[in-house]
C-alpha cells in the first residue's frame, strides 16, 4: 500500500548539512520512492512510498539529525495507476527469477549453538542413597 509519511523536523540547529542528512536517512529506507522537503522554512520531510515503516524513520531522524515528530501518516490514491500486467511463462515453461531488493542494516548470519550431548556415567545409579 503505497502511503505518505509527514515528519516535521528541526533543520536549524546549528549542524551544517542537515538537511542533506535528514534527505538521505529517508532515501535510505525500503520501499521509498520521493522525499521532498515542504512547509514554510522546509522544515516538514514529505516521504511517499509503499509500505514505508514510519516509526522507523522518526527515530532515525531523531538519532541522526534532531528533533523529529511524527505529523501525519495517510494512504496515497493509486486510481490514475495503469493496472499491472501479469507476467507469463515463456513458452518453453521457465519461468523468471526475480530477485529481492537489497535492504540495508544488519545482515544476519546463522550461527548454530553449541551441539548438545548427553552422555550416561556407568556405576550411577539414581535409587541408591549414599546419606543412609
Amino acid at each position: 500500500m503505497k502511503q505518505k509519511v509527514v515528519i516535521r523536523v528541526t533543520l536549524n540547529n546549528g549542524k551544517k548539512n542537515a538537511r542533506s542528512k535528514a534527505m538521505q536517512i529517508a532515501v535510505g529506507l525500503q520501499g521509498v520512492e520521493s522525499v521532498s522537503l515542504q512547509g514554510e522554512d522546509s522544515s516538514q520531510i514529505v516521504v511517499v512510498g509503499d509500505n514505508i515503516d514510519s516509526v522507523i524513520l522518526t527515530s532515525l531522524l531523531r538519532k541522526k539529525v534532531g528533533f523529529a515528530e511524527l505529523t501525519s501518516v495517510s494512504p496515497v490514491s493509486t486510481e490514475g495507476e495503469k493496472p499491472k500486467q501479469e507476467t507469463k511463462p515463456s513458452e518453453s515453461g521457465i519461468q523468471s527469477m526475480v530477485w529481492p531488493t537489497y535492504q540495508a542494516g544488519v545482515p544476519y548470519y546463522y550461527q548454530p549453538g553449541a551441539p548438545y550431548y548427553a552422555y550416561e556415567v556407568a556405576g550411577y545409579n539414581q535409587n541408591s542413597c549414599n546419606i543412609m
